[in-house]
């Protein structure tokens, strides 16, 4: 999970978005230095908390990865503030190396295949992919439920043309990587890396 901090760009406010918002008529609520953003149904949308280079080390700007440290210390402010909320976010690896166990046809697409990825500990997901190039037996970088792509799009649980897809096989450009090939296509990667492990870029 990540949360986010641009001080020259919005000021000093650490953002920690939890749903998006478009779909919801928007409250407001400050306790502190603590905004909670609420849908008027009540849901948590997310929290803004401003003056944050004062109660926290943060190392870095844009999109920072919620730690576990740094989540002991946002617990620790809404503590003093009396803000209740519960805090269990789940702060897995959301971009990981996945291995394409199977790749079948899409029952009512032809350029969609319908993919079984195994990504370490949990069940295979199955992913429906659009790129030519993905196969079976391939070394991968998935996006999982929960992931945010470097433009913003956040990755939930879907279905394409009536199958359900849970995640995302990504390629470079997706990622944001450098001097990404301009073809499409997944990014296959070499023996050399572990299924199930985080996938840094």
């Amino acid at each position: 999970m990540d949360v986010f901090y641009n001080p020259n760009g919005i000021g000093d406010v650490l953002m920690i978005p939890l749903k998006d918002g478009d779909r919801y008529e928007i409250k407001h609520e400050t306790i502190g230095d603590i905004t909670k953003i609420t849908a008027t149904d009540g849901t948590i949308l997310g929290y803004n908390i401003f003056k944050a280079a004062s109660h926290f080390d943060l190392q870095g700007t844009g999109a920072i990865r919620l730690t576990t440290e740094l989540l002991d210390q946002i617990k620790v402010l809404f503590s003093k503030n009396n803000l209740n909320d519960t805090l269990d976010f789940d702060l897995s690896p959301k971009f990981v190396v996945g291995y394409v166990i199977s790749k079948g046809p899409h029952e009512n697409a032809d350029k969609l295949s319908v993919c079984q990825v195994d990504v370490g500990e949990e069940a295979p997901l199955q992913i429906v992919c659009g790129a030519p190039n993905v196969d079976a037996n391939q070394k991968v970088v998935v996006a999982k439920v929960g992931a945010t792509m470097p433009n913003g799009l956040q990755i939930k649980p879907s279905e394409l043309r009536g199958v359900p897809s849970n995640g995302m096989i990504c390629s470079q450009k997706e990622l944001g990587l450098p001097n990404a090939p301009k073809e499409k296509g997944i990014y296959v990667l070499d023996d050399s890396y572990t299924v199930g492990e985080e996938f840094a870029f």
